[in-house]
């Protein structure tokens, strides 16, 4: 996408779009939101921010992305940035903040953007969907293993959620939080209805006379 012509006007994004402006992709708000925080966070800070939470339900960036939507979100108005020396001797460091306008602009978006469908890229149940082609037994060992990565990251959102208690600015990313927990707890119970599945399509396969002309 193009870069955001700058200027700090008031015109409220509708969905996302701003008056004589291209709407801003879904990441770009997302890097906004961590900045509505009210804290000055370098890119470092706002990688370990998305990790931390954003990467349990949407976006686990890369650093090239963060500086990406950085520099549009600059060129927009809606961030500011600064050298901050470093008492190491290393380089300066750049920090940036959230402007008036940026902050108008993604309270418009939050309130006004579209409720649409989420899209689920899942690729188990891609493999699983070519089930036809796999080892036998090969779909029951990557649903056992994708079962193994949800109590992962159930385990991880709980503790995230328990150390987003300590501050009360997170009171709404913990209740995401908390969501991600119980989501993937639900993707662990759905992987087990699988199993079961294919062991129900593995007694129609054996079945006596299953296959046969006539059948």
């Amino acid at each position: 996408m193009a870069e955001e012509s700058t200027g700090t006007d008031d015109a409220a994004p509708k969905g996302g779009r701003t008056a004589g402006r291209r709407p801003l992709p879904p990441t770009s708000w997302a890097v906004l939101g961590l900045l509505s925080f009210e804290q000055e966070l370098s890119g470092y800070d706002l990688k370990k921010w998305a990790d931390w939470s954003l990467s349990f339900f949407y976006w686990s960036p890369s650093f090239s992305q963060i500086y990406s939507e950085l520099k549009r979100l600059e060129g927009a108005g809606y961030v500011t940035s600064r050298s901050v020396p470093q008492a190491t001797g290393n380089r300066d460091k750049r920090v940036y903040s959230i402007t008036d306008a940026g902050r108008r602009a993604v309270r418009e978006w939050a309130r006004g953007a579209a409720v649409e469908p989420p899209v689920l890229k899942h690729g188990v149940m891609l493999r699983i969907w070519l089930g036809h082609l796999l080892e036998e037994d090969q779909a029951r060992d990557i649903l056992r293993e994708h079962q193994a990565n949800a109590d992962k990251m159930v385990h991880r959102a709980r503790l995230d959620a328990e150390g987003a208690e300590k501050e009360p600015s997170w009171a709404y990313p913990r209740l995401v939080l908390r969501w991600a927990e119980r989501y993937y707890e639900a993707e662990r119970r759905l992987a087990e209805d699988m199993l079961a599945d294919l062991d129900e399509l593995a007694r129609e396969r054996d079945a006596p006379g299953h296959g046969e002309p006539g059948t």
